[in-house]
């Protein structure tokens, strides 16, 4: 046990001189290569080696600390890093450290660097210093150089395109960064420690892999020989607070009398498929619809990766697994829509539609589960419809079209559109009803769309949301049965005289 006053570097004195003492050494001391890291030593490393294959997941990189210094770094500073980090792992004990919380292993490891500056008579300012202790310590405990930026919450997302480059994007827009990695090994090993966390893996034999952070983001890491700069690693960063469909009105994505209308699809159990591209904000107004389910509903979620922020209490989180070294095990998105149907759910949510599954999913909503949910790829409404129709085929279904069809008609009540425009700016762009056939043709009205009307002297992109005129939408009765159509009847009248 480490006692009031001990260090991992050792026992200091009243004088506060540090006096080694030998359990907390490496014994005998292993040279650290420049180009490794913690998750690198090799298996002779003595404690090190019981660090890398501790049963126990990675320290947390929690606290955040705040985005240091945006400047470049010159080649001294990265060696100076090298050779102090170096010194770190053959005095520390990673055995020690792995004990401690967060806050204190990170405390433990400032007083170790201290004390390798002052041995080795660093010439160091003291903000060239506080730098130097921030990313030996984000390197030992949390993601390295991608800390300062997961602190920040003004990023949507982080891009990095191999160890030298480091793009973010901010406000809509997509900026390069100072930020760099040491060299590709760094970053390969950070995200091997991302996804390690999520039991996955990522190496030359399973160079793509999907995984999240602890607090919901979203990870991509395609690593080489398909990456071939450099393992790009892509992070879609949630929000510390999440959002509502309140706040999305102020951010100007939905108009006031637009949000009542998706509250009450919300709440009347309406299907609902959310269509958009990438980066659209899908995945945000799903979280924000599922916010008016009943809190005493049971919720089934499957995705991917799972990233999902429900805030009901009974909720049952699904993730598909892939296939291990063998080939065998994987569970895909399939399984997990045609297991829900064994497990009592209310609503089934599906974080992202993209293959056969879909056909289970429209399934289970045409089988009462009303008020399920998902996400699709895809331009617009009637594409929305397309899509499906082309990935039950990819599914090996040998249906007539027209039966295909009857099956969306009879499953899908909403399409909410989500788009994300020139200028970065996110939008509903339409809220359209699936109301029936005619002949071999799926009906759709749309209830609201999104109109551009110019733009300012900032290229910032200027419309209004406007009704379409629809006086009675086609889920009244539903609306009528769960006793909300006086609301829906406000918001499209409000709608109306807003034009």
């Amino acid at each position: 046990m480490i006692e009031a006053g001990d260090t991992m570097f050792g026992k200091r004195g009243n004088d506060g001189e540090n006096r080694t003492t030998p359990e907390f050494r490496q014994a005998p001391a292993v040279p650290a290569a420049e180009s490794l890291t913690l998750d690198e030593r090799p298996a002779d490393a003595g404690s090190l080696a019981r660090r890398q294959v501790d049963p126990a997941p990675p320290l947390a990189p929690e606290p955040k600390r705040p985005a240091t210094s945006g400047r470049p770094r010159s080649e001294n500073y990265y060696d100076t890093k090298s050779q102090v980090f170096s010194a770190l792992i053959d005095t520390i004990d990673l055995s020690q450290l792995a004990k401690l919380e967060p806050d204190a292993a990170r405390e433990e490891i400032r007083d170790i660097v201290n004390d390798i500056i002052a041995i080795k008579n660093f010439a160091m300012s003291i903000s060239e210093q506080e730098e130097l202790l921030e990313d030996i310590c984000n390197d030992v405990l949390g993601y390295g150089p991608l800390e300062p930026l997961l602190a920040r919450d003004d990023i949507a997302d982080i891009m990095v395109n191999g160890a030298r480059q480091v793009f973010i994007e901010v406000a809509g827009r997509v900026e390069q960064t100072q930020i760099r990695f040491r060299d590709n090994q760094q970053l390969l090993n950070i995200c091997q420690r991302i996804v390690s966390q999520v039991g996955r893996r990522v190496d030359e034999s399973s160079p793509i892999c999907d995984a999240r952070l602890p607090d919901g983001s979203r990870v991509n890491v395609i690593a080489p020989p398909l990456a071939i700069d450099g393992t790009a690693l892509t992070i879609r960063k949630f929000k510390k607070d999440k959002l509502t469909l309140d706040q999305l009105v102020r951010f100007g994505s939905i108009s006031p009398e637009g949000a009542e209308l998706l509250k009450v699809i919300g709440r009347v159990r309406c299907n609902v498929i959310i269509s958009g591209g990438t980066g659209s904000g899908k995945t945000t107004l799903l979280n924000c619809l599922t916010n008016y389910v009943d809190r005493d509903e049971r919720v089934i979620t499957c995705e991917d990766s799972a990233e999902l922020q429900l805030q009901q209490p009974h909720v049952v989180r699904l993730e598909t697994r892939p296939a291990n070294l063998e080939g065998e095990g994987e569970i895909t998105m399939r399984d997990l829509v045609k297991n829900c149907l064994r497990m009592r759910p209310e609503r089934i949510i599906v974080g992202e539609v993209r293959g056969p599954e879909v056909f289970d999913l429209l399934q289970a909503m045409n089988t009462g589960h009303d008020g399920s949910m998902g996400t699709i790829h895809s331009n617009n409404p009637r594409e929305c419809l397309n899509r499906m129709e082309s990935m039950i085929a990819m599914g090996g279904f040998t249906l007539p079209q027209k039966t295909v069809r009857e099956i969306i008609v009879g499953s899908i009540d909403v399409i909410i559109q989500a788009a994300r425009l020139r200028d970065g700016s996110r939008r509903i762009t339409h809220v359209t009803e699936v109301i029936g056939m005619e002949g071999d043709v799926i009906i759709t009205q749309d209830l609201m769309t999104y109109e551009i009307r110019g733009e300012d002297a900032n290229g910032r992109l200027i419309g209004a949301h406007v009704s379409s005129g629809v006086g009675r939408p086609a889920f009244w009765d539903r609306a009528r049965y769960y006793g909300e159509e006086a609301r829906v009847a406000a918001a499209l009248e409000a709608m109306e005289t807003s034009k």
